[in-house]
């Protein structure tokens, strides 16, 4: 059984069975851990360049994997992936700006059952702004410690829930109702958006975006003050 980092465990442990992609796959060793442990049927392995999945193939001869449970598929995010090929999206170790941008260049992906397993590594605000207006409810979110640095997990499924942009929401999803880990990253955040705030209102530009943040930063004010 191949062994996972703390982060794709992590990733690992969301995902239920099913047909999977993974995007960003770099090595495989998600889509491998995902057969070896029967937590998917099949998995599209997808990857940008040709080196990433030069390193997977070499992973998938290691472990004796290939088709049809594993798939290994050049691909601009989901670009080269067919609706009918999967029913799970894991997309892990990105910036939540592309992740964001990968989920809303597929708007086949908003339909009934369609799970997400995302786990951002800087700008987690966006993937939520994405999921929360996109139709999506974020069943489970909570944060793992790998190579001391602190990530944030989500599970997501399509509900078609009405579109919510309240910011504290998006800035913090769940995370005031976690544990110790996820209060501490809730914090680190809600320090970055008041130093934010603070320096629009210095330099007296884009009241727009103040005003949103300072939205935010009172969600979590009461929130933690309950």
């Amino acid at each position: 059984m191949i062994s996972l980092s703390a982060r794709l465990s992590a990733a690992a442990d969301l995902i239920g069975g099913g047909d999977v992609a993974d995007i960003g796959t770099d090595h495989a060793y998600l889509p491998v851990y995902l057969i070896q442990s029967g937590r998917a049927r099949r998995v599209i392995a997808c990857d940008i360049g040709e080196k990433p999945l030069e390193n997977a193939k070499k992973t998938l001869e290691q472990y004796g994997l290939g088709e049809p449970q594993i798939t290994l598929r050049i691909s601009d995010g989901l670009s080269a992936v067919s609706p009918e090929e999967a029913d799970t999206i894991s997309i892990c170790g990105m910036g939540g700006t592309l992740i964001a941008r990968i989920l809303t260049d597929a708007p086949w992906i908003c339909r009934e059952r369609m799970h997400l397993v995302l786990q951002p590594n800087s700008h987690a605000e966006d993937v939520r702004a994405f999921l929360f207006g996109g139709g999506f409810i974020l069943e489970k979110e909570f944060c793992v410690t790998d190579a001391r640095r602190l990530y944030c997990c989500m599970s997501a499924r399509f509900a078609g829930a009405p579109p919510d942009d309240d910011p504290g929401r998006i800035w913090f999803g769940t995370l005031l109702s976690g544990g110790e880990a996820e209060r501490y990253y809730a914090e680190r955040v809600f320090r970055h958006i008041k130093t934010r705030a603070d320096a629009i209102r210095a330099v007296s530009r884009n009241p727009g975006e103040e005003a949103v943040l300072r939205r935010a930063i009172e969600y979590y004010e009461r929130c933690v003050n309950r």
